[in-house]
């Protein structure tokens, strides 16, 4: 499957909102692959997420939709599309409260770059699980897992009191730095979403050696389905959808328990 490049749509001079990218994938199961999630605790309490049971420990997270090949990611959801699934990830993240915490800088960011609030949130999710201290095996740092020489490509420098290590601890450091790469990568490859999502998980180079195609690695493959359905869920609704759940006779405040045992109550009414 081929998926054609789109241009970065522009909300304002200062705003780059993500129109980019069909909900392809590349992948030998694009057209009949289900936008599934999967998600563990560990014991530190962070959640990961992954578009398929990598191990045991994985327990299904929300059964989405299909992917449809003609469906524009950044479209707004629409009524009847997988609205339970839809809240349950809203819902986690209102009772997450490493990412209230984070939630200014990815504002800041998503200003600032003109990467897309939602897609920011999805990264993150998929690379730290909002864990500021992350640490990859690879030697990737803090929420946006940014390897060191990349940081210092988009401006993270050590200073005379922070090593650049505990710089990309800081998430007013970290995400702002992770957003404006990729922007980057968002230019790079011409607003093709799947493409930069790819590159920011393999390199820029392993993308290329594909063909301008996500490179044939099951991590990489993972990542970016991963990345999409988070994204796709974190959409806000359409006019027409938040009209009616405002006119519901029921009432917007939802109690749940989160993977883990933690519970709490959350309104749908919600800040990002």
């Amino acid at each position: 499957m081929t998926c054609p490049a789109r241009p970065l749509l522009r909300r304002s001079s200062r705003h780059r909102l993500l129109a980019a990218g069909l909900l392809c994938l590349g992948l030998a199961a694009a057209g009949g692959a289900r936008a599934d999630l999967w998600a563990f605790v560990d014991a530190r309490g962070v959640t990961h997420f992954a578009a398929e049971q990598l191990d045991e420990r994985y327990t299904l997270f929300f059964r989405g939709p299909r992917f449809d090949s003609e469906l524009d990611i950044a479209a707004p959801m629409q009524p009847g599309t997988a609205p339970a699934a839809r809240t349950r990830v809203q819902s986690y993240f209102d009772l997450l409260p490493a990412y209230k915490s984070a939630r200014p800088h990815l504002r800041r960011a998503a200003e600032r770059s003109g990467v897309d609030y939602a897609l920011l949130k999805a990264v993150i999710a998929t690379e730290s699980g909002f864990d500021t201290l992350a640490v990859s095996p690879k030697g990737a740092l803090g929420l946006m897992q940014l390897m060191p020489a990349t940081a210092e490509r988009f401006g993270v420098a050590p200073t005379r009191t922070r090593s650049l290590a505990q710089q990309l601890h800081d998430p007013a450091v970290n995400v702002p730095a992770g957003a404006r790469y990729l922007a980057h990568l968002l230019d790079l490859f011409d607003g093709r979403l799947e493409l930069a999502l790819a590159a920011y998980n393999a390199g820029e180079g392993a993308v290329r050696r594909a063909g301008q195609k996500i490179p044939p690695y099951r991590e990489t493959q993972n990542y970016v389905k991963t990345v999409l359905a988070l994204y796709r869920q974190l959409q806000p609704l359409a006019p027409v959808a938040a009209a009616r759940a405002e006119g519901g006779a029921r009432s917007s405040r939802i109690r749940m328990t989160l993977p883990g045992g933690a519970s709490g109550t959350f309104d749908e009414k919600r800040e990002q």
